[in-house]
């Protein structure tokens, strides 16, 4: 091999690295699955200040939650269907020292539901509960099953999903669940092999050169 062809080589085998390692980068970028939760304050959504387990909204607040994937609260996306409570609470009437949440239940779409899961369609509830009831209290007399982890996290409205509990995805796989602490998956070599072999192939060439020179 000549020097010039040594030093191309070189270079698209540099390339091809960088190519890697980029790809690489953006495969072990993670989000996480969860319910989100939020308040409806002057006709738009905001994230919600508070967990549904200490949240106590007043008679007439519309809130809502939204299962999705994610990096962090900035990144949520909103729930989607109606949010008008005159309109999602029509169907139950006020009630003295009861107090009515219109409550907005958005499933997610099929690229953000755990692997064998298919999303619920999203669907609004008007839950009339006692005056100082929490969110949580509202959801679970419209929206049962529910279900929490250990840490009071809502895990899942109406039974949906089945498994599974926040947990830790790739960005770039929404649908694949990353092993616990990794947020990685197991597809392809990894990056510390093919360094390795773009390596020895680099270094197998730059003997070849050496040897032709000293014989030259």
């Amino acid at each position: 091999m000549s020097r010039r062809g040594t030093a191309a080589l070189a270079g698209v085998l540099a390339g091809l690295l960088l190519l890697v390692l980029g790809g690489a980068g953006q495969a072990q970028a993670v989000g996480y699955r969860y319910w989100s939760f939020w308040d409806l304050t002057g006709g738009k959504w905001t994230y919600a200040t508070q967990g549904p387990s200490t949240a106590r909204p007043s008679d007439g607040e519309v809130q809502g939650f939204r299962f999705a994937v994610s990096e962090d609260s900035r990144q949520a996306v909103q729930p989607r269907g109606k949010t008008d409570f005159a309109a999602i609470c029509a169907g139950t009437p006020a009630r003295t020292s009861k107090k009515r949440i219109a409550l907005v239940l958005d499933f997610g779409t099929a690229a953000d539901a755990p692997s064998g899961e298919a999303p619920p369609r999203t669907r609004t509830a008007c839950a009339r509960v006692r005056a100082d009831a929490t969110t949580a209290d509202a959801l679970a007399t419209v929206a049962k099953p529910l279900r929490y982890d250990t840490n009071a996290l809502l895990c899942a409205i109406a039974g949906y999903p089945r498994t599974g509990c926040g947990e830790q995805v790739a960005a770039a796989e929404p649908q694949t669940s990353a092993r616990p602490g990794t947020g990685t998956d197991d597809d392809g070599p990894s990056v510390g092999l093919l360094g390795g072999i773009a390596a020895v192939v680099l270094l197998g060439g730059a003997a070849v050169w050496q040897s032709r020179r000293r014989r030259s």
